[in-house]
């Protein structure tokens, strides 16, 4: 999260287009976890400088080799991850879901939602639009009532998204995916407050949890990215290593499980490459169900 106004194609959106180049590539892949039909369209639609990849034959023919993190399946251990936990909320009856900082997230689209369910984006006025223009030029209709809500995270969201329908007394279900190491950690407490004082009885959160981000790839790493694509992700995140979003939401009732990523990785039987072990070691995937409010 930067101050001011930004595009698709510079600061925190190119971070976006990162994670969809990462779900494009896992898309293409013989083996894949995930299916997203949607992701390569929108690194097309950027149109950078320096195109991202997009196919594993993309990707192996990027030099410096080792500069780009989707080499490594992290991405689609972790998308698996989410669409996973949506679907075993689904099983428990919940309806309504929240993607917070939802990015090029296109889970309203192509997941398979049980009729009745709503879902509503929040992000940036800037992602928003380019997302929901190309995905208009695909064709791709949500499969659920979808709602984007143009809003910035670090201030008042919570009006945008009761207007846009809302009902804090639904179970809901929260996706923070990748959004917690751009919050400083004042803010990243006021949101996690903020979902719980928004959630009903039995809703449930899925986050994945990174504490020290900026110290997960070898500096050369960062800096063969930040000179391909302009942006070096160690300006945009905020590092504290006493952050513990598991703990944060244990102390508001949340009964909590936290999974390490390797364990999630061995679980789908895709262990991730030893060189990713600074980024394992640093991340875990949390989710936690709301119990009663007091």
């Amino acid at each position: 999260m930067t101050d001011g106004a930004w595009d698709i194609a510079t600061s925190v959106g190119v971070t976006a287009l990162g994670v969809a180049s990462a779900r494009a590539i896992e898309t293409h892949r013989s083996d894949a976890l995930i299916d997203d039909p949607y992701a390569e369209a929108f690194v097309r639609a950027a149109k950078l400088p320096n195109p991202m990849p997009t196919t594993p034959e993309e990707l192996a023919a990027l030099s410096p080799a080792g500069s780009w993190m989707p080499r490594w399946r992290y991405m689609g251990v972790r998308t698996r991850f989410f669409d996973d936990f949506v679907e075993r909320a689904w099983v428990a009856g919940l309806r309504q879901a929240v993607i917070l900082a939802s990015g090029l997230d296109t889970r309203p689209f192509r997941l398979a939602w049980p009729a009745g369910s709503v879902v509503f984006e929040i992000d940036q006025p800037g992602v928003l639009t380019f997302k929901m223009e190309v995905l208009g030029e695909q064709g791709a209709a949500p499969r659920c009532r979808h709602h984007p809500v143009p809003a910035d995270l670090r201030e008042n969201w919570t009006g945008p998204l009761r207007a846009a329908g809302f009902d804090p007394e639904e179970p809901t279900i929260w996706l923070v995916e990748g959004l917690l190491p751009y919050l400083e950690p004042a803010a990243e407490h006021r949101l996690l407050g903020t979902v719980d004082e928004l959630s009903a009885a039995a809703s449930h959160i899925a986050v994945k949890d990174a504490r020290n981000i900026s110290r997960t790839l070898p500096a050369e790493q960062y800096a063969a990215s930040a000179q391909r694509w302009g942006v070096d992700l160690r300006t945009l995140v905020h590092e504290d290593g006493h952050r513990d979003a598991a703990a944060a939401l244990r102390d508001r009732g949340w009964v909590v499980v936290a999974e390490p990523i390797a364990a999630a990785a061995e679980r789908y039987g895709y262990p991730l490459d030893p060189a990713l072990a600074p980024t394992i070691e640093a991340s875990r995937f949390v989710t936690g169900e709301r119990g009663t409010h007091p």
